[in-house]
């Protein structure tokens, strides 16, 4: 072989930097997808169907499976009115009716109190919202949350001992509001102040509460005042019981009639 001249040596290192700045020079070709893939995808194919096809012929060789019927055993009606829940099983029952034959009835021996809650056993909106230290926001609030009726007795036990129980009674169509009226007294009654709290017995849960006021109110002219709660609820009713008194105020009284005063709801 002979010798490669400057001018073909030249032209050689020339060719091989253009091809080198070529972006396709050492570009990879795709590869083309041989026979032998296509047969074999047809034929995956071609045994798909064929499957589908044998399935359909097994199955409709087959006797069709009987369905259950339609139609179901005939009920025979009850004939008649149903009997209503008693009182055991239904307290609407019971708080639907007269609701002051609810309250808790007077001891012997005692008196109307110096200012009468109710009038023959119920208290209107007006005079029960005046309870209330802001009577006017007490009443929108009534207003709100469906009050429905308030019953309530009071009397007085030797000379300045006196109880107040309120039934209040909400219509309840759009929320639990006995319920939050008695959590909302009982707040009340706990941060008045210092006062002692116990569950009233039968309940449970917390959703009613007893208190006892260690430290009266004291104003001039006047003996000092100490105070006695409860609040809990059943269904649709909250209940209230105060009791008053210028001497301290037993735990075991408050408990007692807030107990009884629920047993008979």
């Amino acid at each position: 072989m002979g010798a490669i001249g400057p001018v073909e040596a030249a032209g050689a290192t020339a060719e091989a930097e253009r091809a080198a700045e070529s972006p396709q020079a050492f570009a990879p070709l795709p590869r083309r997808r041989g026979r032998t893939t296509l047969m074999i995808v047809t034929a995956a194919v071609l045994g798909v169907v064929t499957g589908a096809c044998t399935g359909f012929l097994i199955q409709a060789g087959r006797e069709p499976t009987a369905l259950p019927p339609l139609s179901q055993p005939v009920v025979d009606q009850a004939k008649g009115e149903p009997e209503p829940l008693s009182a055991a099983q239904d307290r609407r029952v019971r708080t639907d009716g007269d609701l002051r034959k609810l309250l808790v009835p007077r001891p012997e021996g005692a008196r109307d109190t110096k200012y009468v809650v109710d009038v023959d056993g119920w208290v209107d909106l007006p005079a029960y919202a005046d309870s209330y230290k802001r009577p006017g926001n007490a009443f929108n609030n009534l207003v709100d949350d469906e009050i429905r009726r308030v019953a309530a007795t009071s009397w007085r036990v030797g000379d300045a001992h006196d109880v107040e129980i309120h039934l209040v009674q909400f219509r309840q169509e759009s929320k639990p509001a006995a319920s939050e009226w008695a959590a909302n007294g009982s707040y009340w009654a706990e941060h008045r102040g210092d006062a002692r709290s116990w569950p009233v017995p039968g309940t449970g849960d917390g959703n009613g509460m007893a208190f006892v006021q260690d430290t009266p109110d004291r104003k001039a002219g006047y003996l000092p005042l100490y105070m006695a709660q409860a609040y809990a609820w059943r269904g649709d009713v909250c209940m209230e019981v105060e009791i008053y008194d210028s001497r301290p105020i037993p735990k075991a009284e408050i408990m007692e009639l807030a107990e009884r005063q629920l047993g008979r709801l």
